[in-house]
């Protein structure tokens, strides 16, 4: 089309050409002119489609909810989430799953955190909801902010806030989130520096940060308890050191370029794979947690450590055999699957000395780890329990080494969770997700 043109251009300027057209100047000028407009228009909109063609969203940060938690009123929550990948543009998930009425988001917000509850000057933005500044989230209903314009860089902190007038019905809330957020009196959702009256280590129905990305960016999920959430040293609030982000990390070394990977945690402490406790079970949460994230497509299932456990304390009545956490895991794999997800299942940790540790209880450890190591159901095996137990370990059972324990015998320590993320084979992930 291009040399088209320009062969026409050139016959036009001709001289044999030039008293042929004089008489019709005017009217050739305005073909001349949409000439142009159809060459240089037209393949920019081309390459416009096809830029938001090549483009899909991806979760960059996300948390699982726990429970029904406590009520706010004329007040604004600040939160802060640390991001794996970066991007351009962004949008922003609520949660009202736990609530009994609709709760209505007065007002919100989205920035780069800059140190506390300050936000960095000039990338605060308001969000919106169907070009609203407010909305009413039916009780059980999640909800997508429209998307913003905001450049942010790959593994930073972002500072969201939402305004609540009046809230009748609880909020929905994950209780431990090892990150400091911020709470004030009065809509604040537009001051770059909120310092607030009281902070929390809870986020309240903020569940996740999406980005666009390109078509080939994938997210991967970690579904799991305290170990996934990154319980339990109250020396690493604020400090990102959970094993997904050490994986996060390591995915953004591996994938440097255009099409990156993301890692989202969704850990609950005292989480199980089969009864209900800390937030509804593994299997009951896996769609809204996993499987309905946008761009997932590898699975990390590490769960089963407080089965075995907590019966120990709480009686009997729930006791599972380790047949049954296995069947539990089979019904996760095959689920996963049926969606065309991959998914890799990690080994129990040891947990000898643990609060709930029994000898019973590490039989069934013992049997669990074992079918996972030789099941050919799921897409592969990562070893947590091999690299994390003490080989020089002289009881009868085998126990976290001493340098990754944080001290309760069953939590990994900063290093031991990094130990976690460093265990992880990135061969697993192969670029472009699933489908490759």
């Amino acid at each position: 089309m291009a040399n088209n043109f320009w062969s026409l251009m050139r016959n036009l300027d001709s001289p044999k050409r030039a008293g042929r057209v004089s008489g019709r100047s005017s009217s050739l000028s305005l073909t001349v002119t949409a000439l142009l407009v159809f060459v240089f228009v037209l393949p920019q909109a081309v390459t416009a489609k096809e830029n938001a063609a090549n483009q899909h969203w991806v979760g960059t940060w996300s948390t699982s909810p726990v429970s029904e938690g406590e009520t706010f009123e004329n007040q604004t929550i600040r939160q802060i989430v640390h991001i794996s990948i970066g991007g351009d543009r962004l949008r922003v998930r609520f949660s009202n799953r736990f609530g009994t009425e609709p709760l209505v988001i007065d007002a919100a917000s989205i920035g780069v955190q800059y140190l506390d509850g300050a936000v960095d000057p000039g990338t605060l933005r308001v969000l919106t909801f169907g070009g609203a500044t407010s909305i009413a989230i039916a009780a059980g209903a999640k909800v997508l902010s429209d998307p913003v314009d905001l450049t942010v860089d790959d593994a930073a902190d972002l500072a969201i806030s939402l305004y609540v007038s009046e809230n009748t019905g609880g909020s929905t809330r994950h209780d431990l989130a090892w990150q400091t957020s911020y709470i004030s009196s009065g809509n604040q959702t537009l001051e770059e520096d909120m310092d607030g009256e009281f902070t929390t280590t809870s986020w309240y129905w903020l569940t996740g940060v999406e980005v666009q990305a390109h078509r080939n960016t994938f997210a991967v999920a970690t579904l799991g308890d305290s170990i996934t959430e990154g319980c339990c040293d109250f020396a690493n609030v604020d400090t990102n050191t959970r094993y997904p982000d050490y994986l996060a990390q390591r995915l953004l070394d591996r994938y440097p370029g255009e099409v990156q990977a993301a890692v989202l945690n969704e850990g609950i402490s005292g989480n199980r794979v089969l009864n209900d406790f800390f937030g509804p079970n593994a299997q009951v949460r896996l769609d809204p947690d996993v499987l309905t994230q946008s761009g997932v497509t590898h699975v990390i299932l590490l769960e089963g450590i407080n089965d075995i456990g907590f019966p120990g304390i709480f009686g009997p009545s729930e006791e599972v055999s380790a047949d049954e956490i296995i069947a539990g895991y089979k019904q996760i794999i095959e689920r996963v699957h049926t969606l065309g997800l991959k998914i890799f299942v990690g080994t129990l940790l040891p947990y000898y000395n643990a609060g709930y540790f029994s000898p019973a209880g590490e039989d069934k450890r013992q049997a669990v780890n074992e079918w996972i190591r030789t099941s050919n159901l799921h897409d592969g095996v990562i070893d947590f329990d091999e690299v994390m137990r003490d080989p020089g370990q002289p009881g009868p059972y085998p126990s976290l080494l001493p340098e990754y324990d944080s001290g309760d015998k069953l939590h990994p320590s900063a290093a031991g969770y990094e130990a976690m993320g460093d265990a992880v084979d990135l061969k697993l992930f192969k670029e472009g997700g699933s489908n490759n």
